[in-house]
């Protein structure tokens, strides 16, 4: 994309404000975690990055930041020798536009990021949320009756009204057992009238290599994305190897990073699932945890933060503020 006077502008100041942050307070490292970047804007969710807005994005980080592929972040983060202005970029879940939109444009930017794969949903698999967002949006009715799921009868006429009920069903399947949550999943998909759900949001196992093969990262999300705290330690042990080790099959090559499913720590994770990944041999770990990490930080609960802003210029501001503030 052009770059503007105004963002050349901004790049300028925002680089200067990090590199005076790192000096007064140390080297810190800020890592972006995204999911979809859809070509286009998603009427449903007009405040996600889409395309245009990723491109916009990733032109002002790159003048902006030092980016760096997140395992070579960690070795330095531990060896106290982060360069001034550290940034990784992390994808969770393996959506197939990551592969088609998002990674043309981060080459363009000659930027390095890391994917977090959830295993089980490569190859025609959805997410439960996906599965969630598209019974709803493609419902045909005027109205649902949720009551089977704990809810009532649900109008549907208007997008805002779609909107609210994804935002209230998301939160119900997250946190059920897997059993319990395709069980949720068929029960939403009948009562919306058993609409057609497509079949390719997730990326192809050509994809994830075709990834590696340019040089990207490539980490572990578990099989099928649970809540581990919700899990047996068998369990839990084998979603997260067993992710690694389908990967590493794939690939051919060693799989030594690792993203928490929703990533919330005493929540979503727990300290023992942290102890395990670090077990398992993971060289360093990201939560949800909002802030950026610093020298003796624990590599396996490194900390994320990508801020909600809409646009890209105030987008830029918050990130460089974030590092200010920790």
């Amino acid at each position: 994309m052009t770059v503007s006077v105004l963002d050349w502008g901004l790049a300028r100041a925002s680089r200067a404000l990090a590199a005076s942050a790192d000096r007064v307070r140390g080297a810190c490292l800020s890592t972006l975690i995204f999911h979809r970047v859809p070509p286009q804007r998603d009427t449903l969710f007009p405040n996600e990055v889409d395309g245009a807005r990723f491109d916009h994005m990733m032109a002002l980080v790159a003048r902006s930041f030092c980016v760096l592929p997140l395992e070579e972040a960690a070795e330095r983060l531990a060896c106290d020798t982060l360069p001034p202005r550290a940034l990784c970029i992390t994808f969770d879940d393996g959506y197939a536009d990551n592969h088609e939109v998002a990674l043309p444009i981060l080459r363009r930017h000659g930027l390095h990021a890391t994917f977090f794969i959830a295993s089980g949903f490569i190859d025609g698999g959805r997410m439960f949320n996906d599965t969630v967002i598209e019974c709803i949006r493609r419902c045909t009715l005027d109205a649902v009756d949720l009551s089977g799921l704990g809810l009532g009868r649900e109008e549907i006429i208007q997008p805002a009204q779609r909107r609210a009920l994804i935002d209230r069903l998301l939160p119900l399947a997250k946190y059920k057992t897997l059993a319990g949550r395709e069980e949720f999943l068929s029960d939403l998909h009948t009562a919306c009238g058993s609409p057609a759900l497509p079949q390719d949001l997730m990326m192809t196992r050509n994809q994830v290599q075709a990834l590696h093969r340019v040089g990207m990262g490539i980490g572990a999300h578990t099989v099928n994305h649970p809540i581990l705290a919700t899990l047996s330690d068998a369990d839990a042990r084998a979603q997260i190897d067993g992710s690694r080790m389908q990967l590493q099959h794939w690939l051919q090559a060693p799989v030594t990073t690792f993203a928490y499913p929703n990533g919330r720590p005493g929540k979503d994770y727990l300290e023992p699932h942290a102890s395990l990944v670090r077990e398992l041999g993971f060289k360093a770990a990201v939560s949800t945890s909002p802030g950026v990490a610093r020298h003796g930080d624990d590599l396996h609960q490194l900390c994320r933060f990508t801020p909600w802003q809409a646009q890209a210029r105030p987008w830029l501001v918050a990130l460089v503020a974030q590092r200010l503030r920790s």
